[in-house]
């Protein structure tokens, strides 16, 4: 038999009652931020696209067009995801390191940055300022190394099965015709540059975690090296090969070159330029300096009659103030890197076998 209660709520249901459509002023990233329906459409409109809102990317097209003239140049693609804790470091952020990494993969192939686009993993609870900041510093990234983020896709996962934010970008861009940089290149009699300090960005990361106070901070490295790299072809068309060493820092990346190359490596300990601060933290961390990660800096080998010209134009631009000649490729031992160290003895720089430092970019 019906009673009075049916067809209503009495106050103490309503007030436990959840509305299953979120108020649309919100704090944090909801699940339903993920559902394509409003609440994502209102993420895109009122986070995301004040900061990003050039070029196609305004259009919410599922695909852009990317205008390009492939007579004279190779379509050149890179893909990369970007799990760093904390978000925010002394330096830099997940943004500005997600657009920066991206573009110096593709300006260390020798092409020339055009386009990016930009996925976001979100966790429930995220809060909103924070994907604003990180939305901010993305297109001041994107303006300081002239390229655009043209189209995106934005997911939301629970609370509790990410970890707030992750990114993955890719990149397209030019590069002539004719240009063909690879680490295979390398060839005996060769010199080895570097393009400034080693291991900013990871102990960055790492003093942030653990606490460590400086005299001055050690602040990441994250930086676009395209208008760099440009100069540097300029200046030596025949450079062979650039890589950043980034992820196993600059140890992981020689090993890779002479595994490829078929050559032998040796390397100058004096020669290689770490600063004081990153060198204290990587002895109190117990860490080595040739692993730990780089984002704005690159290393290239050239033919050693090139070095010193190339290495003076390297010093002439903002981002290669601190470059140096840091060793050569050897007949020697064949995929194998040495190290002389300051006392004159030499060891082996092998490939770690795990990571050194996780989640770092």
């Amino acid at each position: 038999m019906p009673n009075e209660r049916d067809g209503r709520l009495d106050a103490r249901e309503n007030e436990n009652t959840v509305c299953p459509v979120p108020r649309s002023q919100y704090d944090h990233v909801l699940l339903g931020h993920g559902s394509g329906g409003k609440l994502s459409a209102d993420l895109i409109q009122n986070v995301f696209l004040p900061h990003l809102d050039t070029g196609p990317v305004t259009e919410l097209e599922d695909s852009a067009t990317i205008p390009c003239d492939p007579r004279d140049h190779q379509l050149v693609m890179t893909t990369d995801s970007f799990v760093v804790r904390p978000l925010f470091f002394p330096g830099g952020d997940i943004g500005r390191l997600a657009v920066h990494g991206t573009v110096n993969d593709l300006a260390v192939c020798g092409a020339q940055p055009l386009s990016l686009s930009a996925a976001f993993i979100l966790e429930e609870g995220t809060p909103i300022s924070d994907l604003e900041r990180i939305a901010a510093s993305m297109r001041a990234a994107c303006d300081e190394a002239g390229v655009q983020i043209v189209t995106g896709d934005t997911k939301v996962v629970d609370r509790g099965k990410g970890d707030q934010v992750f990114i993955t970008t890719t990149g397209i861009g030019l590069r002539p015709a004719g240009l063909a940089l690879s680490i295979r290149n390398a060839r005996a009699g060769d010199t080895i540059l570097a393009s400034g300090t080693l291991g900013d960005h990871g102990v960055a990361i790492m003093s942030l975690r653990e606490g460590i106070q400086f005299e001055t901070t050690v602040e990441s490295d994250t930086a676009p090296l395209n208008g760099l790299t440009r100069t540097m072809l300029r200046v030596c068309p025949r450079i062979r090969c650039m890589r950043d060493p980034t992820r196993g820092g600059l140890a992981s990346t020689l090993n890779e070159l002479a595994t490829a190359s078929r050559a032998g490596v040796k390397i100058d300990e004096a020669s290689i330029p770490v600063r004081d601060e990153v060198r204290a933290a990587c002895d109190l961390l117990g860490l080595d300096p040739l692993y730990v990660a780089n984002e704005g800096k690159l290393i290239a080998v050239a033919p050693a009659e090139d070095a010193q010209r190339l290495l003076q134009a390297m010093r002439e631009h903002p981002l290669g103030r601190d470059s140096a000649i840091i060793g050569q490729v050897v007949d020697e031992h064949p995929g194998m890197v040495t190290q002389r160290s300051l006392i004159g003895g030499e060891r082996i720089v092998s490939m770690l076998a795990g990571e050194q430092l996780p989640r770092i970019c």
